[in-house]
């Protein structure tokens, strides 16, 4: 069981505990409520409180997590684990796997993968990944290990993708446009009115005639957001069939988070995380004698 210690600070001397560690420690009000059932949920210097009592400053408050229960039985899967500690998992997804099991694919997902690799360590944990990536996106998936970091971090990423689309298109841009759900499609997008506020920023690394390669920063993270947008502006991503009409460039869309940045939600620390291109974009980009660090 997972147990986080916290030491209250002189502004919350004669606080209560509810209001220390819904503001200082940024419990949200569903775990609070959940450390109301769990057996010495919350101590103050080894003694149990309620959320109504209150510190004082130097106590040493700790809270024992409530136990997962995994919905799901993990499938032992190749897992490619790019950084890990007791809060955080980040992995480098490959391309053509889902996050999560859907009604219309029956088949392993990352998710059953993570539980599994969590039981060969002999934890008991669920799988609560920060953001998704599409089945045919690759690279860096976070992922937390607990309610309270998954909180923590909810919203609060920021990642770099490289892609490459088709055409030219040089310098750089930012494309503000809604998306909103295609009419008569259940997961396909489009740029239009009522649809939900969207920010891409875009750079060129290098083009030619028939593609691009660029660097892309989303300040919103919409289902397809990359995708969409880029098809808006006239340049879909190479192998993009849903956006796009291509599969001679790629055979999954031309798409890679290479590049993570996050504050660690117990340590508070800055955590950079960087990996390699995925190899079949990493071929495609030698091909053509782009260079990327």
């Amino acid at each position: 069981m997972r147990e986080l210690g916290y030491t209250v600070t002189k502004e919350y001397d004669n606080a209560t505990v509810q209001s220390f560690l819904r503001r200082h420690c940024g419990v949200s009000a569903r775990l609070l409520t959940r450390l109301k059932r769990v057996e010495n949920g919350i101590t103050a210097n080894g003694v149990h409180v309620r959320s109504i009592d209150r510190v004082m400053a130097g106590q040493r408050i700790v809270l024992r997590l409530p136990q997962d229960k995994p919905n799901l039985d993990g499938i032992e899967l190749p897992l490619a684990v790019v950084y890990e500690d007791d809060d955080v998992l980040a992995l480098d997804k490959p391309a053509g796997i889902a996050v999560h099991p859907s009604a219309e694919h029956d088949e392993p997902t990352l998710a059953d993968a993570v539980v599994s690799y969590f039981k060969r360590q002999g934890a008991c944990l669920s799988f609560r990944p920060i953001y998704r990536l599409d089945r045919n996106t690759s690279g860096l998936l976070l992922a937390a290990k607990n309610a309270h970091a998954a909180h923590l971090l909810n919203g609060k990423t920021q990642k770099e993708y490289l892609a490459v689309v088709l055409g030219r298109l040089e310098g750089e841009g930012v494309i503000e446009q809604p998306i909103r759900v295609k009419d008569g499609f259940g997961i396909t997008r489009e740029v239009g009115e009522g649809g939900k506020y969207c920010l891409t920023r875009w750079k060129s690394v290098a083009s030619d005639d028939t593609l691009s390669l660029i660097r892309v920063l989303i300040e919103t993270g919409r289902t397809h957001q990359i995708r969409v947008h880029m098809a808006w502006l006239g340049h879909p991503l190479a192998g993009d069939t849903m956006y796009g009409n291509d599969l001679y460039y790629m055979q999954r869309h031309a798409l890679h988070c290479f590049r993570l940045g996050f504050i660690h939600p117990i340590g508070r620390s800055a955590v950079n995380l960087s990996i390699p291109v995925a190899s079949d974009m990493c071929a495609l980009m030698t091909e053509r004698g782009w260079d990327f660090p």
